[in-house]
């Protein structure tokens, strides 16, 4: 298991990971198929973000939210994710992982899984189990909630 990296970050098409301004790994962007935005508390704003996984046609990455990959997925490169529908969410607490990727004893056990790579097989079946929602931008997420919010409040008046 590799240690947490400090940043996620944006080179040309690539997506970087660094530790102390060195390299530790790097993802050619077009690579990716699908991105799970793993949130808590309603994932209602970037900060709810607990991981992402960002699933290429041979393996899973799990980025915790401390890396800021949330910023390279909100808010940089509008036009690449525009064109790739491929950002999905689901809730933190229907996103289980296997108990070995948040290693510890019972009350010191990670509740979120650090850094690592992982072959794709390894948790396609408990990826599937997942409810995902999308796929869907921030922006578009954001959007949908306001419209949802609107039919709500243009419901029956009280009596």
């Amino acid at each position: 298991m590799n240690p947490t990296p400090n940043q996620a970050n944006w080179r040309g098409n690539d997506l970087v990971l660094t530790r102390d301004d060195t390299e530790v790994d790097r993802l050619d962007a077009t690579q990716i198929e699908r991105v799970i935005l793993v949130c808590r508390d309603g994932g209602n704003s970037p900060g709810d973000l607990a991981f992402a996984l960002v699933e290429t046609a041979q393996e899973h990455l799990l980025l915790p939210a401390s890396t800021g990959i949330a910023g390279c997925i909100h808010f940089e490169r509008q036009s690449f994710w525009a064109a790739r529908p491929c950002i999905y969410w689901v809730d933190e607490r229907q996103a289980r992982l296997p108990r070995r990727l948040k290693p510890g004893l019972w009350l010191l056990r990670r509740q979120r899984p650090a850094y690592m790579r992982l072959p794709r097989a390894e948790l396609d079946g408990v990826v599937q189990a997942w409810p995902l929602d999308g796929p869907m931008s921030w922006e578009q997420r954001k959007w949908r909630r306001i419209e949802e919010g609107r039919a709500l409040s243009m419901g029956t008046p009280p009596r």
